[in-house]
């Protein structure tokens, strides 16, 4: 399947060029674009169901709360490690290719004029939660409220205490609770399989829309900097398999190819969440994550790991910073860590939530927010590649933690 949607990622963007060549923006996003989106909605009606339940369970075949605290550190440790590494890696990049530096000021003037609008409408969003506000917005006051609006931090809270309340009471009606869960995440996985046999077409009428509506003449303008924003993205996506095979003794090649369908449905939605059910079949079907321990860290992961966002804002805060004469110290730059890892948990992986974690960044070390209108033009583009290293970086963290808890089974060991 993951040749066919491949398949169908080619032909959108070789569509979607002759679409802007030819001036039919207008009727690819009218006609073609409604078949994408159709696509993203229902691979997203079963991103809530799927975390409540396959968290319940999972939490609740974990059973020992000792191993649910032990997973769960070692996951938000990966995480947060991971984050500030990938953050770290996009400002050394930064700083050592310059890409603001001599950006003509014709160019600069067009951008901020053409992308005023979106900047607005970005910073109107944007707002800077104090750490107490960020843990005390995790503990949901109406669980149902939570599901509706997919507050994933509040349902992932929430599914993990009734999972620890299931594992504490083995109680008759108890368990029948624990299999309806179980019957419901077999159910949405199937709805998955299902999804992904029209993902294709999906994926087509994405990227045919992408390309028709910004074409290349945008990031020609800004090629430096989206060139240094992806090989740093492409050098993340190359650093995870060398930790899985450090610490799990995957092979490198395995990894890849076991998560290639994750990836491609991650670059046509650019959303971690809307990508989450496959990347839940991904690491349990192809890696040999268990479901339990699969259930735990990616639900988590797409909500407060996203090493391609972070890499990407360290890029972009100092492109601004050059293109406007600021120097940035080692002062100010570490600030930029701190405060973009923190601004990753609690936000949700949605396509161009990284815009908004920019702005709370941006406004951190005092970079004129003006300046985001000079990147929105890539933005969409630039997003389809970091949610693949966001999704990347939690498949990896899914294996590592199964294999440090000695519960990683590829494949071929579990068929001897």
């Amino acid at each position: 399947m993951h040749t066919q949607i491949l398949l169908g990622l080619l032909l959108g963007a070789l569509f979607g060029l002759l679409g802007n060549h030819l001036g039919w923006g207008g009727w690819i996003n009218t006609w073609i674009k409604p078949f994408g989106t159709a696509f993203i909605r229902l691979i997203s009606l079963v991103v809530v169901p799927l975390v409540l339940a396959s968290l319940i369970i999972g939490t609740a075949s974990l059973g020992d709360p000792r191993k649910l605290g032990r997973v769960g550190l070692k996951t938000i440790a990966y995480y947060l490690v991971t984050t500030a590494f990938s953050i770290a890696l996009g400002l050394f990049l930064a700083n050592l290719l310059r890409p603001g530096a001599g950006l003509p000021p014709n160019v600069k003037d067009q951008l901020l004029s053409n992308f005023a609008g979106q900047l607005d409408l970005a910073v109107s969003k944007a707002s800077r939660p104090t750490i107490a506000e960020t843990l005390l917005n995790i503990i949901p006051t109406n669980p149902a409220q939570s599901l509706a609006n997919g507050q994933m931090l509040q349902i992932i809270f929430f599914a993990i205490l009734v999972g620890v309340a299931i594992s504490l009471s083995r109680s008759e009606r108890v368990v029948v609770v624990q299999q309806f869960f179980e019957g419901l995440n077999d159910i949405m996985i199937q709805i998955v399989h299902l999804v992904i046999k029209v993902a294709p077409l999906g994926v087509f009428a994405l990227i045919a829309s992408v390309v028709a509506s910004f074409g290349f003449h945008i990031l020609l303008s800004l090629v430096k900097y989206a060139l240094v924003t992806i090989l740093g993205l492409v050098i993340l996506n190359f650093v995870y398999p060398p930790i899985v095979r450090l610490f799990a003794g995957l092979p490198a090649g395995r990894f890849l190819k076991g998560i290639q369908q994750a990836q491609l449905i991650a670059f046509s939605t650019s959303s971690s969440s809307a990508t989450l059910p496959v990347t839940i079949q991904c690491t349990t079907e192809n890696l040999g994550v268990p479901l339990d321990i699969a259930s735990f860290v990616l639900p988590l992961g797409a909500t407060i790991n996203m090493n391609g966002t972070a890499l990407y804002q360290g890029v972009s805060a100092l492109f601004i910073a050059q293109v406007y004469g600021l120097h940035l110290t080692a002062g100010d730059q570490l600030m930029i860590v701190l405060t973009a890892t923190l601004a990753a948990i609690g936000t949700a992986g949605a396509p161009g939530i990284g815009m908004l974690m920019l702005v709370i960044v941006l406004k951190q070390v005092g970079i004129p927010l003006e300046g985001i209108a000079l990147i929105l033009g890539v933005e969409r583009i630039l997003d389809m590649f970091r949610t693949v290293i966001n999704i990347t970086g939690d498949a990896s963290a899914a294996v590592v933690v199964a294999a440090s808890e000695g519960e990683l089974k590829p494949p071929e060991a579990r068929e001897t």
